[in-house]
């Protein structure tokens, strides 16, 4: 069973591009979670899913370099991805069901950003 802190191989840079409606789903699903009924390893699933999903987006050109808001989503997921603040097995399933609402709260964020016209571009 993998778990929360597995690394899992880094996308291709010249990868496919992004499924919007895939991780539309995918953040909705964690999203729309109860903590009563959930299992931790219905959490670890997810939040597995999701933690792939955002890693797709920061390697996105999202504007960071332009826009502070941005740049402050991008420090706050990089924080979230650091292997010491996500949760192990030893993690209490509060904890862990709450990390994964994080993570999918910043994809979210950020799936937005991709998805609208950049101020941006040239």
């Amino acid at each position: 069973m993998a778990t929360v802190t597995d690394e899992p191989d880094a996308p291709a840079v010249d990868g496919p591009p992004i499924d919007v409606e895939s991780i539309a789903d995918g953040t909705d699903a964690a999203l729309k979670m109860e903590l009563g009924t959930s299992t931790r390893e219905e959490i670890d699933t997810r939040t597995t899913a999701i933690v792939g999903q955002l890693r797709l987006l920061l390697g996105e050109e999202l504007g960071a370099d332009e826009d502070a808001a941005v740049r402050n989503l991008f420090r706050q997921a990089y924080h979230l991805l650091e292997k010491t603040n996500r949760p192990t097995q030893q993690t209490a399933a509060f904890n862990a069901f709450f990390y994964m609402r994080d993570v999918a709260n910043l994809a979210r964020r950020l799936l937005w950003i991709y998805t609208e016209p950049s101020p941006h571009a040239t």
